[in-house]
């Protein structure tokens, strides 16, 4: 281990695999280390390490977990900055910098993971509220630094972490939610996004709350919605079908399979004055728009905007076949010259296959589709250009006209 690097046990890499460290990644796989020098089996979960070339040159410091198959995570270049609350500090410093510059109020995600220098480490702001989540051994065991790192840049009135994602799993770590910081409240965590106020669960909600990643692209439903009728389905709070009766739509219908979230969106209906063009229907989402068809109800406006269908690549496959199937049965619902919203968060289902679906359903309906706008995610999302992995989500407003 070079001298310079005596702070951190050393993970040493075999020869020629740092070439995607060095041009930018962050990521390190159980088989590009050479367990003969670094056995990973010395290593304890979440452990700092310094990652170090086959010749011993240093990488950078990061963090180890032996029992995943990423086995590390680069978060800091070169051995100067240790891994510590004073360099989690300096990273949300330079996270809120960008969210201020974009956003007039303080609604946004603060921190997304690598893109923000913090793998392993999401951050979700709401007004004087903070919802966080880790989902690596190394953020886990720093999670007591990046309290009092939120507290310090942020003061929150509450923290909580929403440590209950799946994906825990594969760093072997338990599943959890409870407040970090502050005292609890009675009154809901809310969320502004337009103009608009949502009431989130940061405890029992999906994910941390909120999906911040869809709020650029809701802005586009407002020309196309006015005087409409619009249906938006997997609503979740009603992100999307509010925002639509809030540009002017007769009428939104917003479908979820969950009550508690069919519940809010009542509620968050009659918080912004829509009740009375608001209606939320709890229903499988895909039997829901089968009834729909069948019953001959059209809409002007169609939004599909599911959970992911491809988690792993091995379901690659069955995904494309349920993404082309919703948005054929979108179309069926559609009327004509109607604009169908159509959205997928699979890192693994590629831009171009979902856009193949979608052209797939319009020829099966002997239908025309036009591509209006493609979306992605929003800039407090930010894609880190050498990590694929970060450009995540992806979709299409599509006119959808007789052939």
């Amino acid at each position: 281990m070079a001298d310079d690097s005596i702070e951190y046990p050393s993970l040493v890499l075999k020869k020629g695999e740092d070439t995607r460290l060095r041009a930018g990644h962050l990521w390190v796989f159980s088989n590009e280390v050479d367990v003969q020098a670094s056995p990973l089996s010395g290593f304890e979960p979440g452990q700092a390490c310094a990652i170090v070339d086959h010749r011993g040159k240093p990488i950078g410091i990061g963090y180890v977990n032996p029992n995943s198959l990423i086995c590390a995570r680069l978060v800091s270049r070169g051995l100067d900055h240790p891994l510590d609350r004073s360099l989690i500090v300096h990273r949300l410093n330079v996270a809120l910098s960008l969210r201020e510059r974009i956003y007039d109020e303080p609604y946004y995600r603060l921190v997304f993971g690598e893109s923000d220098g913090l793998p392993g480490l999401t951050v979700d702001r709401f007004g004087d509220v903070v919802v966080a989540q880790t989902t690596t051994a190394g953020m886990e065991r720093l999670k007591d630094a990046i309290t009092d790192a939120l507290v310090k840049v942020l003061a929150p009135r509450q923290l909580w972490w929403k440590n209950d994602a799946s994906v825990r799993a594969m760093e072997h770590l338990p599943e959890y939610a409870d407040l970090g910081h502050g005292e609890p409240a009675d009154a809901p965590m809310l969320v502004r996004e337009a103009g608009l106020t949502f009431e989130a669960d940061p405890v029992g909600g999906q994910k941390t709350g909120w999906f911040y990643d869809q709020r650029h692209n809701r802005d586009h439903l407002a020309p196309l919605v006015k005087g409409k009728r619009v249906l938006d389905m997997f609503s979740y709070l009603g992100g999307w079908g509010l925002r639509a009766a809030a540009a002017g739509a007769s009428e939104v219908v917003c479908v979820d399979a969950s009550q508690a979230a069919v519940d809010a969106i009542a509620r968050n209906a009659e918080r912004n004055g829509m009740a009375d063009r608001v209606t939320a229907v709890r229903a499988d989402g895909f039997e829901y728009l089968k009834a729909q068809r069948e019953a001959r109800e059209r809409y002007d406006v169609v939004v599909i905007d599911p959970p992911a269908f491809v988690k792993r690549k091995k379901d690659l496959a069955e995904g494309r076949i349920a993404y082309r199937r919703l948005n054929e049965l979108g179309m069926q619902v559609l009327a004509r010259d109607g604009i169908l919203v159509t959205c997928s968060c699979s890192y693994h289902m590629p831009r171009h296959l979902l856009l193949d679906g979608v052209q797939q359903a319009a020829r099966h309906l002997d239908r025309q589709a036009q591509v209006l706008v493609n979306l992605q995610q929003g800039p407090d999302h930010p894609v880190h250009p050498a990590i694929p992995e970060t450009d995540y989500l992806k979709g299409f407003i599509v006119r959808v006209l007789p052939a």
